[in-house]
């Protein structure tokens, strides 16, 4: 069929699935555990500074480079630091990492009290009728099926006709989320889902600890007392607190916001995004879970912030993410226990202050930031582990590559600052296409004009009524997130135009069928298991089917 302005593009783009987590997880997978490099490691000694999810992790990942067990690494997690804990969930980023390290979904998740995750629903950001929450769906083979009807619709309504355009009823795991089922088909359905997972951030680093040393990482519970630097500037000791010098040659700091070897000892610059990301607090608060389990994370728009809701096993992690700019923190609490029902509940809350934005430099000589150290970009889109994998990853792959010089630091650098700003700019779409009027908080995020290039390609991109296929696959604007992605954001606030301005569709643009789509959908779903039960009888992922996604 002959395709028509709004939607011309005969091909298929892939999502991006080769990034350096990915090769590093294909990496790992693809040889033995003992390592098969025989070349010396450029650097003898690690040591990783605090532990948590993103110390572990990129223990871990260390302890299974290459060089095996010829490479010593060493966490040195304080007694006297507790762990933040904030983020329980996860992109589908994080699946890799278990896969590549041979650990099954059976093992951790609960032990982790860990539950799937199929996407996130936003409640609350538009206003516009009709479009007052949507879905950011993960990936589906599936959506093959339906992703041309829905980009079709979504071009004919930009263009005035009134066709129906909203995401939710094309995607295969909107409708598992809607119905409470979990993301990992029956074995005989030959479609995978792309997926995340929601999970207890401490006990996801008390699980990563415990494999961490199983595989030769040594673990010392010390308190640094004060860095020490050579002569040349490079980190060469840390005292610790029983008066004791710990040596290594490479260091990875750990230390959360503080930034206690990149920041406070390396003196490296901090870039804070503050210009167009207004949130810099949070409160967390935990509920019961009763009944069945979502599969989703909800995202709440307040009046100077959002909450998630996030269910485990055990447990909904609740929390409110807001600007200390816009309102106290004794108002957020209020706001957040009259969410939740908890005005006269005695369920202690926990605030927490954010530093959002990155340092100038994540490698600055002997030290790699990982964590919240290296910088964050609030939690909205479940985005700190997944810099936690990539950072480690790209170290790692420096590592084994035998070069750690000024040229891989500044690739390296480079890579991740081009990371931090794309994951920004799909962050900023968020605030400033939201449509609510109700705070001076909200008008102030919609008339931010503090956005990137690429941010502002991609709207005007939008607004100017053409598909954004070309500029995404040609890396002109919007790179870090697949087309489904945009496409979901974007349509699912609302972006046409005006109802007062929709005209009848022309038989071109109402030739889909949304009774096929439907019927597509539901019976595609009845392949997936609720929810709860999927979660009682996790099956092994060993010989799971590949996913390989063309979003048109």
């Amino acid at each position: 069929m002959q395709r028509e302005r709004g939607d011309t593009l005969p091909f298929f783009l892939p999502i991006p699935m080769t990034d350096t987590a990915t090769v590093f997880n294909q990496h790992v997978a693809a040889r033995p555990a003992s390592g098969t490099s025989l070349a010396p490691p450029p650097i003898q000694h690690v040591c990783v500074v605090g532990g948590g999810t993103a110390g572990w992790m990129t223990a871990l990942m260390l302890a299974t480079s290459a060089y095996g067990p010829r490479l010593k690494v060493s966490v040195l997690e304080s007694p006297q630091v507790g762990i933040i804990g904030v983020g329980e969930g996860s992109t589908p980023w994080l699946r890799g990492f278990f896969d590549g390290l041979g650990i099954e979904e059976s093992e951790w998740m609960p032990a982790c009290n860990a539950t799937y995750k199929a996407g996130i629903t936003f409640e609350g950001w538009s206003t516009r009728p009709g479009f007052e929450r949507y879905f950011h769906p993960f990936a589906s083979m599936l959506d093959n099926m339906t992703m041309h009807p829905f980009v079709d619709n979504v071009h004919a309504r930009l263009d005035g006709a009134d066709v129906y355009a909203h995401p939710d009823r094309f995607f295969v795991a909107a409708a598992l989320a809607r119905q409470g089922r979990g993301p990992r088909a029956r074995a005989d359905f030959p479609f995978d889902v792309w997926y995340g997972y929601h999970f207890d951030a401490t006990l996801l680093g008390q699980f990563l600890a415990r494999k961490a040393v199983e595989r030769g990482v040594r673990h010392l519970q010390r308190h640094v007392h004060r860095v020490q630097l050579n002569e040349a500037g490079d980190i060469a000791s840390l005292l610790l607190d029983d008066g004791q010098a710990l040596s290594a040659d490479f260091f990875i700091d750990c230390t959360g916001f503080s930034s206690l070897l990149i920041g406070e000892a390396l003196g490296t610059p901090f870039i804070p995004f503050a210009e167009n990301l207004f949130n810099d607090a949070a409160i967390a608060m935990p509920t019961p879970l009763d009944g069945p389990i979502p599969s989703q994370t909800v995202s709440t728009a307040l009046r100077h912030g959002w909450a998630w809701k996030i269910p485990l096993t055990t447990r909904c992690g609740n929390g409110y993410v807001y600007s200390s700019a816009h309102c106290s923190a004794d108002e957020a609490e209020t706001e957040l226990r009259r969410h939740l029902g908890l005005l006269d509940a005695d369920v202690p809350a926990r605030h927490l202050k954010m530093r959002v934005g990155r340092m100038t430099q994540i490698w600055n000589r002997n030290c790699v930031a990982v964590g919240l150290s290296q910088g964050f970009i609030e939690p909205l889109e479940a985005t700190a582990l997944l810099f936690v994998q990539r950072t480690a990853a790209a170290f790692v792959n420096a590592l084994e590559q035998g070069n750690l010089g000024p040229a891989a630091r500044q690739r390296f650098n480079d890579e991740m600052a081009t990371r931090f700003e794309n994951t920004r700019d799909y962050i900023v779409a968020h605030y400033k296409t939201n449509s609510r009027t109700d705070t001076e908080y909200w008008r102030a995020n919609a008339d931010n004009m503090q956005l990137s290039d690429s941010l502002e390609g991609v709207l005007m991109t939008w607004l100017s009524r053409k598909p954004l296929a070309a500029g995404l696959k040609a890396g002109r604007f919007g790179a870090g997130y697949p087309i489904v992605s945009w496409y979901a954001l974007l349509a699912g606030m609302g972006i046409f135009p005006d109802a007062s301005e929709m005209r009848p569709p022309t038989p071109h643009e109402a030739r889909h069928r949304l009774d096929a789509v439907d019927d597509f959908v539901a019976r595609s779903a009845r392949n997936f298991p609720d929810h709860r039960d999927l979660l009682a009888h996790i099956p092994p992922r060993v010989g799971d089917k590949t996913l390989q996604i063309y979003l048109w």
